[in-house]
């Protein structure tokens, strides 16, 4: 057997409007939101206690989806690292595909992402970027110019 399909990447965020209003930014659509608490989340996610509200992202072409999610409780533990690395272990980002990587950049910088290095072309193919969004998610964008 295998698996069907990719389903969502999940994300735990501390500010669960924002991080909407820049995935929104970005170009994915709110797809709904939810309150999670109960003994099925507790057994599933292996905490007691789970109290959680979430929303669930799509890409326009309906494919990708993010959940993010805001815990209530238990009480959500940090990285210990106020923005870590892109090389940091277990850690690396989500990419989209986008039109226009500078206007993209420019639109998320008004929700507070910020560039970890800058934008780069490789070869005649691609232009890309890094930047820091919400909790410290550290978003892929790719450019197709080739």
């Amino acid at each position: 057997m295998t698996i069907q399909r990719m389903d969502n990447v999940g994300i735990v965020v501390d500010d669960l409007d924002a991080a909407v209003a820049f995935f929104t930014e970005l170009g994915m659509e709110l797809e709904g939101t939810a309150q999670i608490e109960g003994g099925f989340a507790d057994r599933t996610v292996g905490l007691d206690g789970v109290r959680s509200d979430i929303a669930m992202m799509r890409t326009p072409d309906g494919h990708g989806k993010l959940e993010l999610a805001k815990y209530h409780s238990p009480a959500v533990l940090g990285t210990g690292l106020p923005g870590p690395p892109p090389n940091t272990l277990g850690l690396h980002r989500v990419m989209f595909a986008v039109d226009d990587i500078d206007d993209t950049v420019a639109r998320l910088r008004t929700h507070g992402a910020e560039l970890l290095g800058e934008v780069a072309q490789y070869e005649s193919i691609f232009r890309l970027c890094y930047l820091r969004g919400p909790a410290g998610i550290i978003v892929a964008l790719a450019e197709q110019i080739g």
